[in-house]
């Protein structure tokens, strides 16, 4: 039961804090490019209200799997089409990329604090704790942005896969968004897709893991 408990409040801190920053840097690049459709909405905001489905919601906090409104871009805006695209796409899974990293890094201090401060016989439980929020805050936002970067319609590495692709071919693809998304939603759904994200998101916090080390020389040297 206290698992159960510890897993929805990790799946409710990815709601108020994950899913807004991921949007709203896909509406602050967006602006960047010269498209102010999602600011025009009131989307470039860290305020959860403004980004959260109800539906994508009530998944992310029962199954640990959900979505947020999608941030309204109009490529037409974009000097590029393509680049633009690209770009505002792959600022939201970047925003995780370092929400995840700034996470690790709180982490490691906190738990090498936590073990230099205070005596073997005794651990303090609020850093402890604190300290297991951002491992939980590393290891879902590095989930998220790897997720995200999938190259499948409706996901962010689908607008970045289009600087490959021919326009033509690309919106396509696109206008069988919404089949290929309940496809996708299946595969989750029914495990399909676990261990390929599972070798993924290893990867990922490997690389994560690695880039922070600086943290691990600072404070086992001190």
């Amino acid at each position: 039961m206290q698992d159960k408990i510890i897993e929805l409040v990790m799946h409710g801190i990815v709601l108020l804090t994950a899913f807004p920053v991921h949007e709203c840097a896909h509406a602050l690049a967006a602006h960047w490019m010269g498209d102010d459709t999602a600011k025009n909405q009131g989307r470039m905001t860290l305020n959860p209200l403004r980004h959260l489905d109800p539906i994508g919601t009530v998944f992310m906090l029962l199954a640990g799997f959900g979505w947020a409104k999608p941030v309204p871009i109009n490529a037409n805006n974009f000097k590029n089409r393509k680049v633009g695209m690209a770009v505002s796409s792959l600022a939201g899974p970047l925003s995780n990329l370092l929400m995840s990293y700034i996470s690790i890094v709180i982490y490691k201090l906190l738990v090498y604090y936590n073990f230099f401060a205070y005596s073997d016989n005794y651990i303090n439980p609020t850093l402890n704790a604190l300290a297991n929020v951002f491992w939980y805050a590393t290891i879902l936002n590095l989930g998220l942005a790897v997720f995200n970067l999938l190259p499948v319609p409706p996901l962010d590495g689908s607008r970045i896969f289009n600087l490959v692709l021919p326009e033509r071919i690309y919106f396509k693809v696109m206008r069988y968004e919404n089949i290929i998304f309940g496809i996708l939603f299946a595969a989750i759904w029914l495990g399909f897709l676990d261990r390929p994200l599972a070798f993924l998101q290893q990867r990922a916090f490997v690389l994560m893991n690695l880039l922070s080390a600086w943290v691990d020389i600072l404070m086992i040297s001190r």
